[in-house]
């Protein structure tokens, strides 16, 4: 079955970051990882282009505030609709969805199909 949609997943922990990409491929996503935000822009500089990002906050590097303010700036990637998924709360990041820290898989499953189809959700 060819995957449904395109992920991108930003987390700095790794353990955190192979539940969510593998949780998300189960469910017939196309994902690809960073492990903070300059490496998502680098991956989203070479596309393809994600149907959603899933976002966590506190990271080295390029942390999620300084990589959603980048994302904004850029006309090409601002269109992207983020899920935060943080223990920190985003503030006025402009996130589709915030799921805090620890959470439920299925509830962040529902979110990336609702977001990713373009149902955004503001929470």
């Amino acid at each position: 079955m060819p995957p449904r949609r395109r992920l991108l997943v930003v987390e700095d922990d790794i353990d955190v970051r192979e539940v969510l990409v593998d949780a998300l491929r189960a469910e017939g996503y196309a994902v690809e990882a960073a492990r903070n935000g300059q490496e998502a822009l680098a991956l989203l500089a070479v596309g393809p282009v994600p149907d959603a990002i899933v976002l966590d906050l506190l990271m080295p590097v390029m942390n999620g505030w300084q990589f959603r303010e980048a994302q904004l700036r850029d006309t090409a990637l601002a269109r992207i609709p983020v899920i935060v998924v943080s223990a920190s709360a985003p503030g006025s990041i402009g996130a589709s969805v915030h799921l805090t820290k620890p959470f439920e898989l299925a509830t962040l499953i529902a979110a990336v199909e609702r977001v990713a189809a373009g149902g955004a959700l503001q929470t």
